[in-house]
């Protein structure tokens, strides 16, 4: 039976948004600096020699250039001040969080509550510095390397990387005012809106194919089924679970003797969410983007490397999905779901798996479910990530298309929902309390009836 919180959710109208004023403010200030970042995509970076650039990245849509787009919002393509975008935060974040798990001295900061929650914040903070500043002068050194510079020099490299480095660290600070102040996870909704910012561009170029003859009817008809379907299919496999039942034994606090309950732990399938994906397409990307940004400089040792492992190519295919198998496994076991940690929880609470004795032998079995689990996640993110990149160059689509993005919007669109619910539910909670207040009030303002003597 559907407990009453979940009544009143089932039953909650989104009509109920025009009075929850709170919500409303946090919606309005999120899009608000959505705006700011998407206006910062159009503010170019000083010394760039812009009809260079643009006739570069029109002949580099259909590659690397369409998948730098999809993540930047566009902002790579003009050479703008967000032209690294968020991901040397993320970056930055993930390295912190795999180092915490492994450093001592960090696993005791975790452990530590506020105060080493903002030391690990403050460390991320100088990671992502770090890798902006190596990230922005590599991309000014390629671009001095593709002619795409009017002046180049030390000025110009100074000027991008400070101009650059910037750039990402106001995206950090603004990911943030989002996440206190708005609604949602304010970095995963600035990858989101640059992501979907192309999407009207990408679908203009490429029903404009279809018309020209370029891309037939079938295609696009078929490109269009399939898009659908990875969708629901990346909607059924977030939402899914494995349900472990969990029983607490009968307690006694003081003279009261409480009766034992029972409850579920959750396990989702993917508990390691997007950043498999991720991570292995840093990866895969970082010798092509060397490779096209320095033009004709390329070596011996990178044509190889490209030759065996660019796009399209099965061993990239193939290396892809190895890597993302590999991610799924090592993020899980290390930061997304930590086995030994839940087992010490819950023999903290008195709480146990029936049939299963606290302790180690818990960490067995959590290991043996979330294992199992973990050939069907794994599989499924190798399958989504991979299905767009495979047909993309096997029927000849002109704009790039990833799985990764697919995971991305879904995801952040579903915790976006997510929230916007909790707060709506939050507001309808007040209500009935106002309402429950307000009537106690009027009974008390009432005649009282005659003591009984």
């Amino acid at each position: 039976m559907a407990s009453a919180a979940e009544q009143m959710a089932a039953n909650m109208s989104w009509g109920a948004l025009g009075k929850a004023t709170d919500l409303r403010g946090r919606i309005f200030f999120t899009i608000g600096l959505l705006i700011v970042y998407r206006l910062g995509t159009y503010i170019p970076v000083p010394g760039i020699d812009a009809s260079a650039l643009r006739s570069f990245m029109d002949e580099a849509t259909a590659g690397i250039g369409g998948m730098l787009n999809m993540f930047t919002g566009g902002a790579i393509s003009r050479m703008g001040i967000f032209a690294l975008g968020i991901m040397p935060y993320i970056s930055a974040s993930i390295i912190v969080q795999l180092m915490t798990t492994m450093v001592p001295q960090l696993e005791q900061l975790k452990k530590e509550g506020e105060q080493g929650r903002k030391k690990i914040s403050q460390y991320t903070r100088y990671g992502t510095v770090l890798l902006a500043l190596f990230q922005s002068y590599g991309l000014a050194r390629s671009l001095e390397a593709g002619d795409l510079v009017q002046d180049p020099g030390l000025f110009f490299q100074a000027a991008c990387v400070i101009t650059l480095v910037g750039g990402t660290m106001f995206l950090m600070w603004l990911g943030e005012q989002i996440t206190a102040r708005g609604i949602g996870n304010g970095i995963s909704l600035i990858i989101f809106v640059g992501i979907v910012a192309e999407i009207p561009a990408a679908l203009a170029q490429f029903l404009s194919q279809g018309r020209s003859g370029a891309v037939s009817p079938a295609v696009i008809i078929g490109v269009f089924v399939m898009v659908a379907a990875v969708i629901a299919f990346v909607v059924f496999m977030e939402r899914a679970l494995r349900k472990i039942h969990i029983q607490y034994p009968r307690r006694q606090v003081g003279m009261k003797v409480y009766d034992g309950g029972s409850s579920h732990l959750p396990i989702k399938v993917n508990p390691a969410g997007v950043i498999p994906a991720i991570f292995a397409s840093t990866l895969l990307l970082l010798p092509t983007t060397i490779s096209t940004f320095s033009g004709a400089n390329t070596g011996p040792v990178m044509s190889t490397i490209l030759a065996y492992f660019g796009p399209g190519q099965p061993l990239h295919l193939l290396f892809f999905a190895a890597m993302i198998v590999f991610f799924t496994y090592f993020y899980t076991a290390n930061v997304a779901f930590k086995t030994d940690d839940v087992a010490e929880n819950l023999k903290n609470q008195n709480g146990f798996v029936p049939g299963v004795r606290p302790g180690q032998r818990t960490v067995e079995y959590l290991d043996y479910i979330v294992n199992r689990l973990l050939v069907l996640g794994s599989a499924y993110l190798a399958a989504v990530c991979l299905l767009p990149e495979f047909l993309r160059y096997e029927l000849s689509i002109p704009f790039y298309f990833g799985g990764t993005s697919v995971l991305i919007v879904v995801s952040v669109t579903m915790d976006t929902i997510n929230q916007v619910q909790s707060h709506l539910l939050a507001h309808q909670y007040e209500g009935l309390i106002e309402r429950s207040n307000l009537r106690g009030k009027k009974r008390g303002t009432g005649a009282r009836p005659p003591a009984r003597r």
